[in-house]
């Protein structure tokens, strides 16, 4: 199992739980964005920069992940194309996105761009909170627990 992280938007706080998760798990991270990231030293992490443009980083990501990995986005539809390739994925605020839950998501998503698209003013996420890393970091922990378990 290997963890990618769609780096671009994800928060720095949460590059560092991911950082010492690899070095404590052995396991390798893969941070892909499409600007430089500057990562620290470790045969565990690693990081792949891929040219700007639209979805870029989300297309490496998906053709990067194999049954099994986890990865860590809040884009809604790139959380669908992995799970869609039997990957699993967590968002940086600790919520899981799931085969039962990603179509509402994909479709609150798609109702409140069409909203913005009317000149509706929809507001955005609250500010990311040392709460929201908290819950992060208890999801990332249970799920290692239980791949530790689980056979290989």
């Amino acid at each position: 199992m290997q963890v990618l992280v769609d780096a671009d938007a994800c928060p720095a706080v949460i590059k560092d739980i991911l950082f010492r998760a690899a070095k404590r798990e052995e396991m390798m991270v893969t941070l892909v964005a499409n600007q430089f990231l500057r990562t620290p030293p470790s045969p565990f992490v690693r990081s792949i920069q891929v040219p700007s443009g639209f979805d870029v980083a989300d297309a490496r990501v998906v053709e990067m992940v194999e049954a099994g990995d986890l990865v860590i986005t809040a884009d809604i539809p790139l959380a669908a194309a992995v799970i869609e390739k039997g990957g699993r994925a967590l968002d940086p605020r600790g919520s899981w996105f799931t085969s039962e839950n990603i179509k509402e998501r994909l479709s609150v998503r798609d109702m409140m761009d069409q909203l913005r698209a009317a000149g509706i003013e929809t507001g955005g996420p609250a500010p990311f909170s040392p709460r929201d890393s908290k819950v992060f970091a208890g999801e990332l922990d249970r799920f290692l627990a239980r791949q530790r378990k689980s056979p290989r």
